[in-house]
């Protein structure tokens, strides 16, 4: 995904707000769950979200989404923006995160996801971590949950 940064997405000192870099995330992650996925999906998680530098005025923001892992009813989608020069075509890192989708059926219930291929053993790695990330992400989410009162 690709996004033309205009004033109207900046802030004072010509950088893009961090509130819109994070939208322009969901969206392309959201765009790589429904396509692995067939179906309708909704963000569940974002973590390890890091800003790394700044996307200038001027500049693309080019978005580059994938799923990590897909499990029953859910997905991992990492997400890595670069600003880029368009005179250039030079780009830098800016921003990355691990996002996690819940598949819902026409009727709003958890539904399926197909399993993920892996081919490489790269792409068997990043399953791995992504395994470890969602252990860590569901013992937060049962602290959350217990310290609001709502979990066990």
């Amino acid at each position: 995904m690709v996004e033309f940064v205009l004033p109207n997405d900046t802030n004072t000192h010509g950088n893009v707000l961090g509130g819109r870099v994070m939208h322009w995330i969901d969206l392309a992650a959201a765009l790589s769950a429904m396509r692995f996925s067939g179906c309708a999906m909704v963000t569940a998680s974002v973590d390890e979200l890091h800003f790394l530098g700044p996307v200038h005025l001027g500049e693309t923001a080019v978005l580059q989404a994938e799923v990590t892992q897909a499990w029953h009813t859910s997905v991992e989608v990492q997400v890595h923006v670069h600003a880029e020069d368009m005179r250039t075509g030079v780009r830098r890192p800016t921003t990355t995160a691990y996002l996690t989708f819940a598949a819902l059926d026409e009727k709003g219930r958890p539904t399926p996801v197909p399993p993920i291929k892996l081919r490489t053993p790269a792409e068997e790695r990043r399953s791995r971590e992504a395994d470890v990330r969602r252990a860590r992400r569901q013992e937060s989410r049962r602290r959350v949950l217990k310290e609001a009162g709502i979990g066990k």
